[in-house]
């Protein structure tokens, strides 16, 4: 029974491999790549367009090819994509308000916690000295 099923599971399974693209030269190859790297696949989230297997990414690397093949410049295919899919699918989002707390929030947490590991320094310091004090005053 177990020799009749293994090979129909190996022939159900899908076989979608899809070629990958044909590049006119090297230059438009190496911005492709370039441009893949910097965009973040929308569905696996943290693997980039040009590592993802997702369907969505095979779309994409599409579109980004397409749009470059139409003259677009780099930056016009990122804020084209950023249009549809919001600003998540660059690896490195642009410095502007609805981003401040991404680029300033690790160094504002940092300074924070440095105010709150030197109060507690400085007040336990403090507490040592006034119980020295203390001891020197008594006799024994």
């Amino acid at each position: 029974m177990l020799v009749l099923v293994v090979p129909t599971l190996v022939l159900a399974q899908a076989t979608d491999t899809v070629a990958p693209p044909q590049f006119t030269d090297r230059a438009e190859a190496r911005r492709f790549h370039a441009l893949t790297e910097e965009l973040r696949c929308v569905k696996c989230q943290n693997q980039s367009l040009a590592d993802s297997n997702a369907a969505i990414a095979q779309d994409l690397r599409q579109e980004v090819l397409d749009l470059m093949r139409q003259g677009k410049t780099d930056a016009e295919v990122k804020h084209y994509l950023v249009a549809r899919y919001g600003e998540f699918v660059l690896y490195r989002p642009r410095v502007e308000p609805t981003t401040w707390l991404l680029w300033f929030g690790p160094a504002a947490v940092l300074l924070v916690g440095g105010f709150v590991v030197a109060g507690i320094v400085r007040k336990r310091g403090g507490n040592r000295q006034a119980a020295a004090a203390v001891d020197e005053d008594q006799e024994w």
